[in-house]
């Protein structure tokens, strides 16, 4: 599964955008482009046709959005995996891109190394949260009368470990190995999270771990 071609497809209305993309997925031997899409209505005609492992959407494109178009390809596909990609700072496109059902956000400043960990990762279900993007969601004012403590989650601290990992990328299998407990257990405490949460997804675990500051998650390295 590690080694096997991911095959992706890009979405954005910049034609220098899209090449730029396309030669950087040339210079990885496991990442192959499938096809590119100009707005959000081609990106969903081209991935019901291609059935594509990832799709980096932008979110900002005529005819149809990257978030419309997230939300049509994550309901018609849903092991296609949806990388959102964006150069606008702004809270509340982010927060509705991975509530759509994007697995992963980064921003376009995002290194080559860091995209590729990224739709690896995705590939493999496991979301990444640039920390641009991080820094971003967590800017922004909850909403009145929402719940922005922990003691309002109630969560306990093992599940605050556990948050942690997740919202870090790990896989439950990972999950128990680094915190030393059984993969039911780890198993257990998602689902204990996701109810506490009222999420329903990873995406959406991780977008409400770091708007209301749950965890503290340090920014990631450029390489």
């Amino acid at each position: 599964m590690k080694n096997k071609t991911i095959r992706i497809v890009i979405a954005d209305d910049h034609t220098m955008i899209r090449s730029g993309l396309r030669l950087f997925l040339m210079a990885f031997e496991d990442l192959k482009m499938v096809g590119e899409a100009a707005n959000g209505e081609e990106a969903v005609q081209l991935c019901v046709r291609e059935k594509p492992d990832v799709v980096l959407m932008d979110l900002i494109m005529p005819v149809m959005d990257g978030i419309r178009a997230t939300r049509e390809i994550r309901s018609r596909l849903p092991k296609t995996q949806v990388v959102g990609l964006t150069s606008f700072s702004e809270a509340e496109l982010i927060q509705e891109m991975l509530d759509a059902g994007a697995i992963s956000f980064l921003m376009k400043n995002v290194s080559a190394a860091e995209l590729a960990d990224a739709i690896r990762a995705a590939r493999d279900g496991k979301s990444t949260v640039s920390a641009d993007a991080q820094n971003i969601i967590r800017s922004r004012p909850p909403a009145p009368g929402s719940r922005v403590r922990n003691d309002r989650y109630n969560l306990s601290a093992r599940e605050e470990e556990v948050l942690a990992c997740r919202v870090a990328g790990r896989s439950n299998a990972d999950i128990a190995q680094e915190l030393v407990i059984s993969l039911s257990t780890a198993k257990y405490h998602v689902s204990s999270i996701l109810s506490k949460l009222g999420a329903s997804s990873r995406a959406e675990v991780v977008s409400t771990a770091l708007q209301e500051g749950l965890i503290s998650v340090p920014a990631r390295r450029k390489i």
